[in-house]
């Protein structure tokens, strides 16, 4: 049976991301959850110049770009504070709607953003060609549809007009649903990160400057963010 797990684990992450999976996953059951160990990636996803004719809206299913007062703002899955927060920082929100249904959200930020589930800021190092988008969602019953593709449809057109080429995120490496979804999109990784969590203690291993940071309170590693050349 372990020797199972084990082939299953190394097939779906590869071997150096299924020890890292692996070794997440007995801390975690270790420390009964005191100490948990997270990994991302952070990849760069080009955006086109071009639509896509199939992922246009139609009467029925639109997307559009929402501001706080906006009463579609109460059906996001979220806190009403984190998106008071999202909102007061500049973000940019484009709401997916389907026969008048809330479907899905994509954020969209610039310059930098204050990563929310450990202590990170990522300053992007070119805005004139980059943003960052976080936090793509869409409802349960939308899943299998186009409401994804038409999100992602709505916000390359608006970087494309705003001269943007590249569009930069986060992806746990523990995730390989999302990270396949992605490279159908055509990312290019660009930095990793790793971040042992135990309390307030936080030790970040990032693959460049500061390299190493230890941290018992708020303050938090800058990581910058280059698009690919």
């Amino acid at each position: 049976m372990l020797a199972a797990r084990l082939k299953s684990v190394f097939n779906q992450f590869g071997v150096r991301e299924g020890l890292y999976y692996l070794a997440a996953k007995a801390l975690s059951a270790a420390s009964r959850g005191h100490i948990t160990f997270i990994r991302y990636h952070f990849v760069a996803q080009p955006v086109p110049e071009t639509s896509t004719p199939g992922n246009r809206t139609s009467a029925k299913s639109t997307v559009r770009l929402v501001s706080p007062g906006d009463p579609v703002v109460a059906s996001f899955p979220r806190p009403a504070e984190v998106i008071a927060n999202r909102f007061a920082n500049g973000s940019t929100c484009f709401v997916a709607e389907t026969n008048g249904r809330f479907s899905g959200f994509l954020w969209l930020a610039h310059g930098a953003y204050e990563e929310d589930e450990v202590r990170c800021r990522y300053v992007l190092a070119d805005p004139s060609r980059c943003a960052w988008d976080y936090d793509v969602y869409v409802e349960p019953d939308f899943r299998i549809g186009r409401t994804f593709s038409r999100l992602w449809e709505a916000a390359n057109t608006h970087l494309a007009s705003e001269g943007v080429r590249w569009s930069l995120s986060r992806i746990s490496a523990f995730n390989p649903a999302s990270l396949a979804a992605h490279r159908r999109l055509g990312i290019r990784k660009v930095a990793t990160a790793s971040f042992l969590k135990c309390g307030r203690l936080q030790l970040s291993a990032l693959d460049r400057r500061p390299y190493l940071h230890l941290s018992l309170s708020a303050r938090r590693p800058v990581l910058r963010l280059s698009p690919p050349h």
